[in-house]
């Protein structure tokens, strides 16, 4: 960290004017900040934290540092359908961490809170001797009784996803530098959807009231569809065919397709996968049509538990890890 100014000079340096003087943050000049109770609502809470060297690379970017950090946040608060309020950044930097590193991971985090209409209203910074070490709570407000939830799927309900999938696990092959022979454009696009994720807020919020379990592509589409089974006790059938790809996935899948188990299990693409009953495909093709983002049905909630995904002919994929796992 900079040893040019103290912890509270840093804080009112980079992080109050984050707050956009918001009159809960009290101006970072105290040890916790106030949230409002509106009548009538309710408040969501999520956490993630980000590691160096496990959630993102030394050599990223503090602009990608800053925005994946966030917008992982937001992703939690868009499955629940909420919009995003504000959040607390909690900072464990390392000594190499320089002011320049710091001034463009402010801004980039400035960025994001005017797109997705949030502020910072506290935190912590402390120095580390490990890597840097981010953890981000993010507050969110939706209308009280209307969340939504993994719990609810039910046999006969339709299984859709948003965007594309895959995208995140061939960004990363091509940072590490594992995967070649995609176009610049291609490559781009693959690498950004790794480095900074699109929070599917208004799709979220649009879900309300249709879908009946929803979560968002963290630890893989596998897993995290398995999450929703498993609390319904039911299972799914996913399509291999009417997974969406986007153009440089399908071109990497034509190069090598033994990738494709990769697409289904890494995670990281942080859209939305939910069930909703099939008469509410029209619905849902006008929310596609409003927000701007894909929907794509995928397969079908069916009694017998497990996510089993099947080929073209009808038979099973083996998927031998079904997503990430810390532990």
């Amino acid at each position: 960290m900079p040893r040019s100014v103290n912890e509270f000079g840093l804080i009112s340096k980079y992080f109050t004017p984050l707050t956009n003087a918001c009159a809960g943050a009290l101006g970072l000049t105290d040890d916790a900040a106030l949230v409002s109770h509106e009548p009538g609502y309710e408040i969501v809470v999520t956490c993630d934290a980000l590691v160096c060297g496990v959630h993102f690379r030394s050599e990223d970017e503090p602009e990608d540092v800053a925005a994946r950090a966030l917008r992982v946040n937001l992703s939690d608060l868009a499955a629940m359908g909420s919009r995003p309020v504000s959040y607390l950044l909690a900072l464990a930097a390392p000594a190499g961490i320089t002011e320049t590193w710091l001034e463009r991971f402010v801004a980039q985090l400035a960025l994001d809170q005017k797109t997705y209409q949030l502020n910072l209203i506290g935190g912590d910074t402390v120095m580390t001797p490990g890597p840097l070490t981010l953890s981000i709570t993010a507050l969110g407000r939706i209308p009280k009784g209307q969340a939504l939830t993994r719990a609810g799927a039910k046999a006969g309900d339709r299984i859709f996803v948003s965007g594309n999938i895959g995208d995140a696990s061939l960004g990363l092959k091509l940072l590490r530098g594992e995967l070649e022979s995609l176009t610049k454009t291609q490559a781009t696009g693959l690498k950004t959807r790794f480095l900074r994720p699109e929070p599917r807020i208004a799709l979220g919020q649009a879900l309300i009231g249709i879908a009946h379990a929803v979560t968002d592509v963290s630890d893989g589409l596998v897993a995290d569809l398995g999450h929703i089974c498993a609390l319904a006790r039911v299972g799914a059938q996913l399509n291999v065919s009417s997974i969406p790809l986007s153009t440089g996935a399908r071109a990497a899948l034509d190069m090598a397709p033994d990738l494709l188990p990769n697409f289904l299990s890494f995670g990281d693409d942080y859209e939305l996968v939910f069930t909703a009953p099939a008469a509410a495909r029209d619905a849902l093709a006008r929310i596609a049509s409003s927000t701007g983002v894909m929907i794509t049905e995928i397969g079908e909630v069916v009694d017998t538990p497990g996510v089993v995904v099947l080929d073209t002919d009808g038979s099973e994929i083996r998927i031998q890890k079904a997503g990430y796992q810390h532990f």
